[in-house]
């Protein structure tokens, strides 16, 4: 059946798409006229550059499919997936909605009765992320095997749309993707962004906002950096003074904050609708002045410490001998457990620097026991490959290519860890791009957009085998990061390579190949708004 024809075809689908059409909010307002008089538009050239490269994609020459205003959204779906694959149709309808003006209305994918067909119907060849996405000149289809992998196919989908689809408020068309053929699934498991909210605190609307931005990329879990010198942001009941005191401040001595149960339990959530899972991170033994400072008794000498509102690190330290330590680690890793639904529980370990050595290798098996009473896998920094690990543990790495670093690593594989690699003077988002960079650190060296990407994961540390590796991770760490505009700028456009990093084959690490795409994302990130640097060795288009 030929497009010219997709008019007179709705309204023999009106007894079919009736209740979902009502249902849709920009009925009323969508332009009723433009089906009858649009034209077909003529196949695009070229298929847009994407962000990660997909694992597969074939150019079907001579082909495009173009969204119109009579355009129909099939759903095919198990009973048991519904509510989750729904929601997923429901977040893609609702951005189209707004920057096309379409209703684009969503039924069950009736075989040639729509257009759009999203399926968590795929073969479970696909694994719980691939999907495979088909445009060509009559339909639009994503399928997967779950509605994880289907949420991945829609980010695709996404860029694969010009940039302006992405806009809050109705733009002109067309709406055209250029015949193409992808079949997709990720490199490693573990891709991960990592957010500090200890040094400066983030709201949940501005979590939110960095979570809609990192899973366009197909990141997969959210780190949460929650305590720390400066502050303590999450409730826990036991121990309130942690975030009514301790909590109070942030870097530079400005107000601080914290998440209520309720709130955190919607960010958690938020990141589910995302397909993120929230790792929160507790940092000990080190990091803990927030802590100390709101109760006095976990201090060795009973005394609490002022707030800090600095950025020293390394002077800190819970009082390992004594009893009331664990108890007081019992208490917050059993209620930061209860309010993470995730399988991982980062207990930090990190510049343990004020604690002596002896009571950290006491220390950390200790503090990986609570964490495993609460049935959570231990997560910690590298360090923490100095002590015995429990069965499923991850380290992640942080080093500068320095051997003492790498060698943790190879320590942690040893033990059959996993290892996440974060590399500081690649990965970590807040160093600088060049010395003029007006936020940021230099500690771990300046940080191009180029040297962010142009490492290869499997290959990073001698002798640590691939086998071993769990995935890669970007942490932002937010000593003179203090707003959102600020938080982009350090991550955009260095989260997506990362990103890429993670999820593409090694036979797609390109750098010259990539800037290319990359410099297609900048119209896209004008769009959503994003406040990215345009880092002068991109050609932005």
């Amino acid at each position: 059946m030929t497009r010219l024809a997709r008019p007179s075809r709705q309204v023999a689908l009106a007894g079919l798409a009736a209740a979902a059409l009502l249902a849709s909010p920009l009925l009323a307002t969508s332009p009723a006229s433009a089906g009858p008089t649009a034209q077909p538009q003529p196949a695009a050239s070229t298929v847009p550059s994407l962000i990660p490269k997909p694992a597969h994609q074939q150019a079907l020459p001579g082909q495009s499919f173009a969204l119109q205003p009579w355009s129909l959204v099939g759903l095919e779906t198990s009973a048991k997936e519904s509510r989750a694959a729904r929601k997923v149709a429901d977040g893609l309808t609702s951005q189209l909605r707004r920057s096309t003006g379409y209703p684009l209305p969503i039924i069950p994918a009736v075989p040639g009765l729509v257009d759009v067909r999203l399926s968590t119907n795929g073969p479970a060849s696909l694994g719980a992320e691939g999907y495979q996405l088909r445009a060509d000149r009559s339909t639009l289809s994503v399928v997967a095997a779950t509605p994880e992998g289907l949420f991945r196919g829609v980010t695709t989908l996404r860029q694969l749309l010009p940039a302006k689809a992405e806009s809050k408020t109705r733009q002109a068309g067309p709406w055209r993707i250029s015949g193409t053929a992808i079949s997709d699934s990720p490199r490693y498991g573990y891709r991960g962004a990592m957010l500090d909210v200890s040094r400066h605190f983030f709201s949940v609307a501005e979590v939110k906002r960095y979570i809609d931005l990192a899973s366009l990329y197909k990141l997969n879990k959210l780190h949460l950096h929650l305590s720390d010198d400066q502050g303590w942001r999450i409730q826990v009941d036991s121990w309130p003074r942690l975030t009514t005191y301790g909590g109070s401040l942030e870097t530079t001595g400005t107000p601080g904050g914290s998440y209520t149960k309720a709130e955190y339990a919607a960010l958690v959530q938020y990141a589910s609708d995302h397909f993120m899972e929230v790792i929160p991170e507790i940092d000990t033994p080190g990091h803990t002045n927030a802590a100390l400072a709101s109760y006095a008794e976990l201090n060795c000498d009973g005394v609490a410490p002022p707030l800090y509102t600095g950025t020293e690190v390394g002077f800190s330290s819970l009082c390992v001998g004594k009893d009331i330590t664990y108890d007081f680690l019992d208490d917050v890793f059993r209620e930061v457990a209860e309010q993470n639904p995730g399988s991982v529980l980062h207990l930090g370990g990190d510049e343990a620097h004020s604690t002596p050595h002896s009571d950290y290798l006491t220390f950390v098996p200790k503090a990986s026991a609570l964490v495993a009473k609460q049935g959570k896998k231990v997560m910690g920094w590298q360090e923490i490959a100095e002590t015995p690990l429990p069965p499923g543990s991850i380290a992640q790495y942080w080093g500068t290519d320095d051997e003492r670093s790498r060698e943790l690593a190879r320590k942690a594989a040893a033990q059959g860890a996993k290892v996440v690699l974060s590399p500081a003077n690649r990965a970590y988002l807040d160093m600088k791009y060049d010395a003029s960079t007006p936020i940021g650190q230099d500690w771990a060296g300046l940080v191009s957009v180029q040297k962010s990407y142009d490492w290869n994961p499997s290959t990073l540390i001698p002798d640590l085998p691939e086998s071993a590796i769990a995935g890669v991770e970007a942490p932002l760490w937010t000593e003179t990061l203090d707003d959102v505009d600020k938080l982009e700028y350090m991550a955009f456009p260095r989260l997506p390579g990362i990103a890429e990093l993670g999820w593409s084959p090694a036979s797609a690490l390109d750098w010259t190949t990539y800037a290319d795409r990359l410099a297609g994302q900048g119209s896209r990130w004008d769009a959503l708004s994003v406040n990215f640097y345009r880092a002068p060795e991109i050609a932005w288009r």
